[in-house]
Formats: C-alpha cells, sequence, structure tokens
C-alpha cells in the first residue's frame, strides 16, 4: 500500500481527479498485431473524465490552490440545528504520468489544511494519493497494480471516484461528511491473451475503512474487504465482446461488540459492443450467491440477481459515462448484508477554448437483507452531485466556481440521521506547472 505521506499543504481542488486519466483498456499493440482490448466488466477501470489537455499522458504536474467554500452543516452529529460556515484551504498536488511502449506508470498526491471562520474545532488536514503500474510482460500478457490512499475529515475535499464499468469494492455506503475517515483500496490483475479471439484474466482486491474517532460517526462500523476473480473474454468481432467471469468477495463490519461478515460469490455472462473509439456499451449479469454471518443471528444463505449496465462516451472535447448496478454489499461503514441499487453518471463539456463544465451524480439505495433484526440498520439512500464550471487564466492559472449537493436517509444513524442534508458552494483559483516527461 502507499506510504502514507507526512501532511503538508490542502488539496487541489474540491473535485481534483476530473484530471486524472486512468490507462486506456487496450493499450497499443506491442508488436503492431490485433490486440484485444478488455471490456469494461472485467478491466477494473474507471471510465475517463479528462477533455482536451488534461488527456495528455508523459508530463509532471505541479499544483497549489486556494479555495474557500460555504457549507450550510458543518457540524452534523454534535448538533441538531444546521449551522454554517466559511472555510478556507490551501492545498498542493503533485501527478505524474509516464508511459511507454511496455509501461505506464502514474502516481498522484493531494495534501492540504482546511480552516474555518467560526467553527475552529472543525479545522482539519487531508490528503489522498493514488498510483497506477501497468507493465506489458511480453506481447500478450500485461500485469496492473493500483493503490488508492484517503484520509479525510471532509468528504467534499476528497477526490472524485468515477463511474466504473464492473463491480467495484464497497468502501462507503454511507457519507459522514465531517467525520475522521482513513480508508485505502489495493488492487491487482493478470491478462494473457493465448489466442487471436481469446483471453483469460485474474484479479484481487483489498479494501479497508476506519472511522479513528467514534463519537463523529456514531452508528458507522469499521470494515473490510477482500476479494478476487477470473474471467474469460471472446472477442465475436472487432467491435463486440463476450464472456463470463467468476467473482468472490468476502466484506467484514464491525460495531462495538457487533460484527458481521458477508460473503458472496457471482457467475456473470457480459457483453460489450464498441461504436469506433467513442461509445461504448456494456451489460453483464448472473446469480449471486450470499453467506452471511452476524452477531446474535443465525446465518442465512440465499441467492439474488446480480446485473450492472455501463455506457462510456469519449471525444476530445467531451465525456460522458454512467451506470446502474444492483446486488449485494455488505461493509461500507454499514453493519451487515444490503440488496443495493446504484447509478452513477459524470459528464465533462469544453464548451470554448479557456471553457469547461461539469456534472457528477450518484444514487444508492440500499436495503437489509435482515430487515426484522434489531441490531443492524434497516437501510436507506443517498443521493450525491456535483456541478462546476472551470475558466483556464493564461498557462498557468485555472478558476473554477462549484456546488455540492448530498442527501441521505438512514434514520439508524446518529451521525446523519438528526442533519441528513448538506450544501457546498465553493470558488478556487489553481496554479498549476507542467513538465514534458520523455517516452
Amino acid at each position: 500500500m502507499i506510504i502514507r505521506i507526512c501532511l503538508c499543504l490542502a488539496l487541489l481542488v474540491a473535485v481534483p481527479a476530473w484530471c486524472q486519466v486512468v490507462p486506456d483498456a487496450t493499450g497499443p499493440p506491442a508488436d503492431g498485431g490485433d490486440q484485444m482490448r478488455t471490456p469494461p466488466p472485467v478491466n477494473g477501470e474507471a471510465f475517463p473524465v479528462g477533455t482536451g489537455a488534461e488527456m495528455r499522458s508523459n508530463l509532471l504536474r505541479v499544483g497549489l490552490n486556494f479555495q474557500t467554500g460555504y457549507d450550510d452543516n458543518v457540524l452534523g452529529i454534535e448538533s441538531t440545528i444546521p449551522v454554517a460556515d466559511v472555510s478556507y484551504m490551501i492545498g498542493a498536488t503533485l501527478v505524474f504520468d509516464q508511459q511507454t511502449p511496455r509501461l505506464h506508470q502514474t502516481f498522484t498526491y493531494g495534501s492540504g489544511f482546511t480552516l474555518y471562520q467560526h467553527t475552529s474545532a472543525r479545522n482539519e488536514s487531508d490528503q489522498n494519493a493514488s498510483g497506477s503500474f501497468v507493465y506489458r510482460l511480453s506481447p500478450h500478457i500485461t500485469a496492473t497494480l493500483r493503490d488508492s490512499f484517503q484520509k479525510t475529515t471532509n468528504v467534499f475535499n476528497q477526490p472524485y471516484a468515477g463511474v466504473f464499468g464492473s463491480a467495484q469494492p464497497q468502501t462507503a455506503a454511507v457519507v459522514a461528511p465531517f467525520a475522521d475517515q482513513l480508508g485505502n483500496t489495493a488492487s491487482g490483475d493478470l491478462r494473457y491473451q493465448f489466442s487471436t479471439n481469446g483471453m483469460i484474466g485474474g484479479s484481487g482486491t483489498v479494501a479497508n475503512l476506519k472511522y479513528p474517532n467514534p463519537a463523529q460517526a456514531n452508528g458507522l462500523s469499521n470494515s473490510n474487504t477482500s476479494g478476487g476473480s477470473a474471467f474469460y473474454n471472446l472477442r465475436l468481432s472487432s467491435t463486440q465482446y463476450t464472456g463470463m467471469s467468476y467473482q468472490y468477495s468476502r466484506m467484514g463490519a464491525s460495531l462495538g461488540n457487533l460484527q458481521s461478515q458477508t460473503q458472496t460469490q457471482t457467475i456473470i455472462g457480459f457483453y460489450t459492443i464498441y461504436f469506433g473509439n467513442s461509445l461504448t456499451l456494456s451489460a453483464s449479469g448472473g446469480p449471486q450467491h450470499l453467506d452471511l454471518d452476524e452477531s446474535n443471528v443465525t446465518p442465512i444463505s440465499s441467492w439474488t440477481p446480480d446485473v450492472n449496465v455501463s455506457i462510456g462516451w469519449q471525444r476530445n472535447h467531451t465525456n460522458l459515462a454512467a451506470s446502474y448496478a444492483r446486488g449485494i454489499l455488505g461493509a461500507g461503514g454499514l453493519l451487515g448484508a444490503f440488496k443495493s441499487n446504484s447509478a452513477n453518471a459524470n459528464a465533462r463539456w469544453q464548451f470554448g477554448r479557456t471553457w469547461t463544465t461539469g456534472l457528477a451524480a450518484s444514487y444508492a439505495i440500499d436495503k437489509n437483507v435482515l430487515p426484522g433484526v434489531l441490531l443492524t440498520n434497516a437501510g436507506g439512500h443517498t443521493v450525491l452531485g456535483t456541478a462546476l464550471l472551470q475558466h483556464t487564466i493564461g498557462e498557468r492559472f485555472t478558476a473554477e466556481l462549484g456546488y455540492t449537493r448530498l442527501h441521505q436517509s438512514y434514520s439508524g444513524i446518529l451521525a446523519i440521521s438528526e442533519n441528513p442534508d448538506g450544501d457546498r458552494e465553493y470558488v478556487s483559483i489553481t496554479y498549476h506547472f507542467e513538465r514534458p516527461l520523455g517516452r
């Protein structure tokens, strides 16, 4: 896992990961041959969210940022009446992205301090770091390692996670906006194209979420997730892929003396069609088996359908991605196992040489598979949305205006039930410097 780098300055912007670009799912053919793509249902990568110059690789980027924001609910559980305040943030980021014919490596780090005008007890420091290492071992074998770490007391200051076309480890089913949180996700995968139209692969993932100050996260549980998968990918034509995947996941949560252990095994079939290099449509689904073991409850087993649908559309100045997922999730701050339905979307449009706008939205509804158990939460729903407008000033400066809305409904969690809503408006000025890196 990425080393917990010492605290320095604050985070670059409220949604700094807009500019991060995930390596292309196919990559350049190493031998000029007919290399297969790895479709979204099995590649474990988020759809790209950058436009224009943000899509560049082989660079070293340094950014310094000042941001002021207005939050209408900064105390959360500490007050039954919403309390508003103005915050000031100073931060820095570092992005390293280098690509060669066989290797694509990226590293991003952001850190900083936030000061509140009146509620000084909320003054806090954040840091986040992520890394990706994609190495082509041979013309037909590719290995990938990824890691992402977050330490925050304000989720509005954290990078945007992106839209995935496959099931991902649940790291935060509910959002405690101003609670101390530590989270880390590490994964690795190996892909082997054994014939002109055939590919196999496997992956493993470990993730955890912790709340160091329980008083700020009353009702939320620490959690951990681990799992693995294996897939077979068949190319039907130059634009169509299908295949099968087996996925195993083990999700644990603890709250005081209470514990839950959720295990799922899923077999899915998938189909993906590519319309040129711009539009990707994917669908996957299959049976999912659940084994649930909770404190003071007889263990249960059951079957349920697992479904995932995604779309990605990438142009030079426009980007759109959206997904819908249905399945069983555990952990993520909630004790127990939950039937989850979720939808995520983001869009970004560069409508002028110096003007860009963006939207990001997510919705999740979670229902406990054991709703009658008093020791666990019955579930609820979360709605989160962000809109931004960005303007480039010269070669070094960028101004950004944004708004974020959060609404939650989880009646059994004191950390959010008293004040379930939050609104944030912010303005930021960023100075950034880039240097190209040789191939």
